[in-house]
Formats: structure tokens, C-alpha cells, sequence
């Protein structure tokens, strides 16, 4: 395996920003040549980068035969946009190698929990906006270089309003909240550029409301753009991996309801 730490540098970004690769080793005798890679935004409302839902995520996906990569992206009091730059950036510095590391150049999707998938989800509508390409400096004609390939949310925080996961809207946004916080609710900003896309979530989360999920996938829904949508019936917030791998010092984390999400995404990429 390949494993290696890029410095993630943007304006505003905060000292610690990184992207980890983990790229499955090539090997003439195999099969499979080129693999997707899944990108992961680990959770943390903003404010931190969650351990539970970075390097465990990354290590089940390798081990289910994809490449992964981890962004810790700047968190408060970094604010909006530099994270979603940051998640630019890390594209592509993956697109700049992809033939060294046998990446599939149509095949990498972008996941995100909780904030992560707020940040995700961002991406997924954003990628085309003209401030981003601007504030990374990149040419029109290269603009195409930041699309994501798929979108992959677990329990995302999506929306600003009436479902809001107020924290985590408040970290990213700092003294522009009530300037952005509109701009923010993302069932308002999905659009023909979003990617496909899978979602789960569970209907008793108490932190980020299952509605989140909804709205985007009823505006998903209303652009035409592939989506698979499931809703567990039990289980806390955060769960990550739903097993004892990433389960906190008080094991609520563990909900073996929820458990499948990990295949059930798998099974979805290899539709595509």
C-alpha cells in the first residue's frame, strides 16, 4: 500500500490541513487494474475532524478493494469557503496522480459524515461556482478538472433552516453567518452538476434530524439525479462504520441495524 500525507495550503487555510492517501499497490498478476477512489470528510460540526469516521472508513473501503483518501480540512475558526478549497485542492492533487496511482480518473467520489457531509454535499453543488475556481486559482478551461465523480452522505448535515444543525452552520460561517446562512441550506442549491448519489441516515438521529437527508434527496429527486436514499430505523448520531471498530468509550455507537450501510455503498458503486 501506498500511504502518504499532502499539506493542504488555501487561503485562510489552518496549519494541520492534510489529505492521507492510501492507494492499493499495483500488481500485473491482478485482475483489477485501475480502482475508484473514495475521498473522505470526516465529521465534527465544523469545529474538529472526527477520528471515528476518517482512517477506519478508509481502511474498510481499501479493504473492499477501492482506494481512499482522508481530508482534514480547516475547521473553525477557519471559515467558508476554505474547506471546500481545500476539498478542490485534494481532487486534484488525486486527478495530477491518478495514472501513477491506477486511479480511475471517472470513478472518485467524494464521501462525508455529519459536517463532512455538509461539506460534501457543498462540493457536489459547488464545484462549478465561479468564486471557487477564483479563490483557487484555477483557469475556466481547467474548472472541469474539480468534478466529482459520485457523492456518498452518511447522516449530512444539509440544511441551515427549520432541521438545522445550528453548530455546525455557526462554525463554518463564523461572522458571516446571517450573510451566508441562506447560501448554506443545500436542498436550495442542488443543480445538473451534482453527481450520483447515495445517502443514508437514521430516523432516531437527535442531532442531525433525518430531514436533512430528505430535503436533499426530494431536490436530488427533482433534478433527475440518480440517487439511493436509506433510512435506518434505529441508532444515535455519528455512527460511523455502526461497529465496535469505531464505537466510542460508551459503545452507543454500535447499531448493527445500520451496519450494512458500508455494503450497501459498495454495491452501489459497482453499478457505475
Amino acid at each position: 500500500m501506498i500511504y502518504q500525507e499532502f499539506d493542504i495550503k488555501e487561503k485562510g487555510s489552518l496549519e494541520g490541513a492534510k489529505l492521507t492517501v492510501y492507494i492499493q499497490e499495483y500488481a500485473e498478476t491482478l485482475n483489477i487494474k485501475d480502482r475508484p477512489l473514495i475521498l473522505i470528510c470526516p465529521g465534527g460540526a465544523y469545529a474538529y475532524t472526527s477520528d471515528r469516521e476518517a482512517e477506519p472508513i478508509a481502511l474498510s473501503f481499501l479493504a473492499k478493494g477501492y482506494h481512499a483518501a482522508v481530508l482534514r480540512y480547516s475547521c473553525a475558526p477557519a471559515v467558508f469557503p476554505t474547506a471546500l478549497m481545500e476539498l478542490g485542492r485534494s481532487i486534484l492533487l488525486i486527478r495530477e496522480h491518478a495514472k501513477e496511482w491506477h486511479i480511475k480518473e471517472d470513478s472518485i467520489v467524494v464521501q462525508g459524515c455529519s459536517a463532512g457531509g455538509h461539506l460534501a454535499a457543498s462540493y457536489a453543488c459547488m464545484w462549478m461556482s465561479d468564486f471557487l475556481s477564483e479563490g483557487m486559482n484555477i483557469t475556466y478551461a481547467d474548472r472541469i478538472k474539480l468534478r466529482p465523480n459520485g457523492l456518498m452522505l452518511c447522516y449530512p448535515v444539509i440544511t441551515s433552516g427549520k432541521f438545522a444543525h445550528e453548530g455546525s452552520i455557526q462554525n463554518l460561517l463564523g461572522d458571516n453567518y446571517l450573510e451566508l446562512k441562506e447560501m448554506m441550506s443545500l436542498e436550495n442549491a442542488v443543480n445538473e452538476h451534482v453527481p450520483r448519489t447515495f445517502i443514508w441516515h437514521t430516523f432516531t438521529d437527535g442531532a442531525v434530524p433525518v430531514e436533512n437527508s430528505l430535503l436533499f434527496a426530494t431536490a436530488l429527486r427533482e433534478h433527475g439525479i440518480s440517487t439511493e436514499l436509506h433510512i435506518f430505523p434505529e441508532g444515535c448520531h455519528g455512527l460511523a462504520l455502526a461497529n465496535e471498530l469505531t464505537a466510542g468509550n460508551e459503545l452507543k455507537e454500535i447499531e448493527p441495524v445500520a451496519e450494512p450501510w458500508i455494503d450497501l455503498a459498495t454495491t452501489w458503486m459497482k453499478k457505475y
